[in-house]
């Protein structure tokens, strides 16, 4: 029953539009959840596999890909906070690797044709993606930069990287930049090495740091890096859809899975799976100036920092199909900047995951929004059933 947060009549709309998206056969279930001024509403459609007969639950598990990302920034400003990490030192103490650093001349340049770094790589370049390296957006590749990452396996894409911590840093290390530190935007990899940098500086694995920090005492009890052998039958299965026929094929089954067992990477950028409820309970925390109910993960302070946009205009332009012209980034996570839709209020904050997920909050609104699903995104371009989703969730509020 509502108690005033939203339409009733217009959260049946929102059920029947999502529900829609099963119906036709778009993607075989999905879980979607929205939380205002202390009201939920949760809805679990369809099946965790095509041709299953295990139904979507509320806590069912998905792989959140991208939804990841904050979850690492905010390890990261743990240890800010502590001062065990600072934003603004270089990050060669703990990450090796990256110490001395070559930078190509030009984005399309042969990996010899480099002049050195103009400085070191610091904790913020990483947090907000512009350390120098990570996806550059043209394809086919074209530029020895891209095949050279593409060898080494740590081109951004669905695949996780399946080496150890270690393995991928040496990657990482072997590769010139594609710009100076801090001066482009390159998505997604710093966040990768943001996770190596937060496991090396606490000394235990990223897993532990974030269960003993940020999913214990919020209480997110089916989140982390992989679904324990008791828990796998609520895993939804993957799947992509072919481009020619457009028909769903298997990307990543439950059971025996790439996510049924402990990764040798704990990817900090995307290798996290979740739930509804627990990632309500993020999202509440972050809404919650970094509390949630008696427990404080971050302060205030470091809260706002994090949901600032951090970029220039330049940076920003330098990016259109991430950034529309509306948004920015903080750390870790888009902050919306100009309102040119039902859902783009400024102030919001989040992002969306390649494997089928979407979650922001809004301050201004108090409302924080979950969408699970099972099937890949096909382009950087949201699908229909993340747009519907949105629009119906502003639609529904009082």
């Amino acid at each position: 029953m509502s108690t005033g947060n939203f339409i009733p009549d217009r959260l049946e709309r929102m059920r029947k539009v999502m529900a829609g998206h099963v119906e036709r056969g778009a993607l075989p279930g999905l879980v979607w959840a929205v939380s205002r001024v202390g009201e939920t509403h949760v809805e679990a459609i369809g099946a965790l596999a095509l041709n299953g007969s295990m139904p979507m639950r509320r806590d069912s598990i998905f792989r959140i890909a991208s939804l990841t990302k904050p979850v690492t920034a905010v390890a990261a400003m743990i240890l800010v906070e502590e001062s065990r990490l600072r934003l603004d030192d270089p990050v060669d103490k703990w990450l090796p690797e990256l110490a001395n650093r070559k930078v190509l001349k030009s984005v399309d340049a042969q990996l010899t044709d480099t002049a050195p770094a103009s400085r070191a790589i610091t904790l913020r370049d990483l947090l907000t993606l512009r350390f120098g390296l990570g996806a550059i957006m043209v394809y086919p590749f074209a530029y020895p930069v891209q095949h050279a990452m593409a060898e080494a396996g740590i081109v951004p894409s669905a695949d996780l990287f399946r080496g150890s911590a270690d393995a991928f840093m040496k990657a990482v290390g072997s590769l010139p930049l594609a710009h100076q530190p801090g001066e482009g935007w390159l998505y997604h990899t710093g966040l990768d090495v943001s996770g190596v940098l937060v496991a090396r500086a606490a000394g235990q694995p990223l897993s532990v740091f974030m269960q003993e920090r940020i999913f214990g005492p919020l209480g997110m009890k089916d989140t982390g890096f992989h679904v324990p052998a008791d828990k796998v039958g609520r895993l939804a299965t993957a799947y992509s859809r072919d481009f020619q026929t457009g028909k769903l094929g298997v990307y990543d089954e439950a059971k025996g899975g790439l996510f049924a067992s402990s990764p040798s990477f704990e990817a900090g950028g995307g290798g996290l799976v979740s739930t509804a409820d627990d990632y309500l309970a993020f999202q509440r925390m972050l809404l919650g100036k970094g509390r949630l109910g008696s427990e404080r993960i971050l302060s205030r302070a470091s809260v706002e920092l994090m949901t600032t946009d951090q970029l220039t205009e330049e940076q920003k332009a330098s990016a259109p199909m991430f950034f529309n012209g509306n948004s920015g980034w903080g750390f870790g996570m888009s902050v919306a900047l100009k309102r040119d839709n039902l859902w783009q209020v400024p102030g919001r904050f989040g992002w969306d995951g390649g494997y089928g997920t979407s979650g922001y909050a809004d301050p201004e609104n108090d409302l924080a929004g979950i969408l699970l699903s099972q099937r890949l995104m096909d382009s950087p371009q949201a699908p229909a059933h993340y747009t519907d989703f949105w629009t119906s969730a502003y639609q529904a509020i009082v």
